[in-house]
């Protein structure tokens, strides 16, 4: 399978992305922490790249550790989420109980908003990357587990792989022959649009206060650190909503179809 135009723009994007999370913070001199009450709110300059913000602490580094943590929880969200739902979406399409109890199981949790579910356990302790991790992965594998479940049930059903079962091959080998090709360009879809949703949800509850906590960089918490200062430092205020418009955009278009 070739990746589209769309896709190739989308990959340059992030990967632009990327580099600059990681070529940030090794060129800039500058700690995350690091105040110069005598440098803020300045503009780009040879000495700040981007700028300093309210309190005078380099935006490059800031910026660079924020699009860093956003890349890593939206990577870990996609990996666990696209395990456990692959897993218990082929496992339930095999067999007939498991099906009916996760069926239940999913209904309860597509009952809730995601965004609520994320807020309230969020909620329990502000400012946990591994509560935040765990509760957007919470959210995200069911959408992996319906996909994966409806493929699968038309994929066990088919000539070819009954004629494989007849043929003495085992359930890894089907598998690897019917089963995996064809959920496998949905999966990709869905890991893309699940990145974009993560850092969405990671910003959102930057909004409301309950996600990453001060000191650390976190693209939501900076956009509203920062909103107070558009008018007398826009170019610090944009910089954040720009990272996060980016980051969304280039995993939508990676999530385009493939050819």
């Amino acid at each position: 399978m070739k990746m589209t135009l769309s896709q190739k723009i989308g990959l340059v994007i992030l990967l632009i992305l990327l580099v600059f999370a990681f070529g940030g913070t090794w060129v800039s001199p500058y700690s995350l922490s690091q105040q110069d009450l005598n440098a803020i709110l300045q503009p780009p300059s040879t000495r700040h790249w981007l700028g300093t913000d309210q309190f005078g602490r380099s935006m490059l580094t800031r910026m660079s550790e924020a699009v860093m943590l956003s890349f890593s929880l939206g990577l870990i969200c996609v990996i666990t989420s696209a395990i456990i739902g692959v897993t218990l979406g082929v496992w339930a399409a095999w067999g007939e109980t498991v099906d009916s109890i996760m069926g239940v199981l999913v209904n309860i949790l597509l009952a809730l908003p995601g965004l609520v579910i994320v807020l309230m356990l969020a909620a329990i302790a502000p400012g946990s990357f591994l509560v935040l991790y765990l509760a957007i992965s919470l959210v995200q594998w069911v959408e992996y587990f319906r996909v994966v479940r409806a493929i699968t049930k038309n994929v066990i059903h088919s000539p070819a792989r009954q004629s494989t079962k007849m043929m003495g091959f085992g359930v890894w080998y089907q598998f690897k022959r019917h089963i995996w090709p064809s959920i496998a360009p949905s999966i990709f879809t869905l890991a893309a649009f699940g990145g974009a949703n993560a850092i969405l949800t990671m910003a959102s509850l930057g909004f409301v206060y309950v996600g990453i906590q001060p000191p650390l960089a976190e693209l939501g918490l900076m956009t509203v650190e920062l909103f107070p200062y558009y008018s007398e430092a826009p170019w610090v205020l944009a910089q954040p909503l720009l990272a996060i418009a980016l980051m969304v955009f280039g995993f939508h278009l990676l999530a385009g179809k493939r050819t």
